[in-house]
């Protein structure tokens, strides 16, 4: 295998989406073949929020691009949030329920990084 490149233009939509978000794959077994890793963007439109969700055993990495987005999450059975802007960075460990929301009026975008080959997405009911 050698190396690949993936346009900005050719990001695919063909992952597993969750509510108020907008999920591209650009480093996938599909896109190019990766092994290991899977790297992609979000979108999340200003006034929006994702559902409850989580990505299995993947540990994901994420970088904020822009906009200010909020990451909520439950430690000691109760609702946590963590407020990020550009250059900031976010750990979720693997099955951690989490939500995505950004409440500006400004579309947030984030890059992330999987541990796994594909983005692994499991809807939930609630946090």
């Amino acid at each position: 295998m050698s190396l690949r490149h993936i346009p900005a233009d050719s990001l695919s939509d063909a992952t597993g989406q969750t509510s108020g978000m907008r999920r591209l794959a650009a480093i996938s077994a599909t896109t190019a073949g990766s092994q290991v890793i899977f790297m992609g963007q979000t979108h999340v439109l200003a006034g929006t929020s994702s559902g409850p969700h989580h990505h299995g055993e993947s540990e994901t990495c994420i970088y904020v691009v822009s906009g200010r987005p909020r990451f909520l999450f439950k430690k000691d059975g109760r609702e946590q949030a963590i407020e990020t802007g550009p250059g900031d960075y976010v750990y979720i460990p693997p099955f951690e329920p989490h939500v995505e929301e950004n409440p500006h009026d400004q579309e947030a975008v984030v890059v992330l990084a999987r541990s796994t080959q594909e983005a692994i997405v499991e809807n939930l009911d609630h946090l």
